[in-house]
């Protein structure tokens, strides 16, 4: 099972994108555990995930997340705004798959 954290501001506006990757998972007989955390929840579930990917709007926040990042050993990126802006939930998904595989 593959473990993805999603961290956005206050953990809402990445619920919706979370709903759409969990389908894209499905229709590809992925298994994946998605959630999503505010901001300061982020450091304490990188524990237990294994890629962390941040929302746009916290573009700012990935050298601060990369620290314990590296410290727990998972890749993180932000997500691409694109794909976030269309709630591109397969998009999303392959980009996390794609840093997790690629460890």
């Amino acid at each position: 099972m593959k473990r993805i954290l999603l961290a956005c501001s206050a953990g809402m506006s990445t619920s919706l994108l979370v709903t759409k990757m969990k389908e894209a998972a499905e229709a590809k007989g992925i298994d994946v555990e998605i959630w999503a955390v505010a901001q300061d929840k982020a450091p304490k579930d990188m524990e237990r995930a294994d890629v962390l990917l941040i929302g746009p709007q916290m573009r700012f926040m990935k050298k601060k997340f990369g620290v314990t990042a590296a410290e727990v050993g998972i890749p993180l990126d932000v997500i691409d705004p694109m794909a976030y802006g269309r709630v591109d939930g397969e998009a999303v998904l392959n980009k996390a798959i794609e840093l997790i595989d690629g460890k």
